[in-house]
């Protein structure tokens, strides 16, 4: 019974995982990490990412140019479009780690030692890529914040807002962050089976005669 809830639970995380992962993947690469509307033109809409930048104008038409120098961004972007590709990495190989240790995988099914510490070390990598998926994601809305509540830049200055992928790259590290914890959980609980004892060996028949009171007539003047 325990052992089909913790089945359930490896299956569960390991697709929290791959939600995770793919959500970032997309985070990563979405020009929606900011929002800009403009007062003097509404229909105008610009909208910034880790790689470029684009305007959505009027009759749905975009145009996107991309950033011109990565030294040119400003810290947290420079910063998060490292943490972000490392988070995509790692995300990857926990889910690959994290694949050969489930239970319903035929690898390694000799040695479930070795199982249990690549389900171990897959949780442990996702938990990792949640964390840096959620630490770029939570700077650049930390600024955002900052700009928009700035007393010194006057009132009619447009400001940023939160995108659409700010949101998204929470998701996709909660979502890593969980499933790496289940499936640490589950190969926390799972036990590894003992080796089957040896069977006991019968102890060989006593001969008929060890129990007899009877001695042989050579020997009865041993008998006092």
């Amino acid at each position: 019974m325990a052992g089909g809830c913790w089945a359930r639970a490896q299956l569960g995380g390991m697709l929290l995982a791959l939600l995770g992962w793919v959500s970032s993947c997309v985070t990563t690469f979405v020009p929606l990490w900011k929002n800009l509307n403009l007062d003097l033109n509404e229909l105008e809409v610009w909208n910034m990412g880790l790689w470029q930048v684009c305007i959505t104008q009027e009759e749905g038409v975009v145009e996107c140019q991309p950033h011109n120098s990565f030294l040119a961004l400003p810290p947290e972007l420079r910063i998060s479009r490292l943490l972000m590709c490392l988070s995509n990495g790692l995300g990857l190989l926990g889910c690959l780690l994290a694949v050969l240790g489930l239970e319903g995988w035929r690898t390694c099914e000799d040695k479930p030692g070795r199982k249990r510490q690549l389900l171990l070390a897959g949780g442990v990598v996702l938990g990792m890529a949640g964390i840096t998926t959620l630490v770029p994601v939570s700077w650049v809305a930390y600024n955002t914040v900052l700009d928009f509540w700035d007393e010194t830049v006057p009132d009619i200055v447009p400001r940023w807002e939160f995108g659409e992928a700010t949101f998204l790259g929470w998701f996709a590290g909660v979502f890593l962050a969980a499933g790496g914890l289940l499936l640490a959980c589950s190969a926390c609980s799972t036990r590894i089976a003992a080796p089957p004892a040896p069977a006991c060996r019968e102890a060989p028949a006593a001969p008929a005669w060890a129990g007899s009171h009877h001695l042989h007539p050579k020997n009865a003047d041993l008998v006092i």
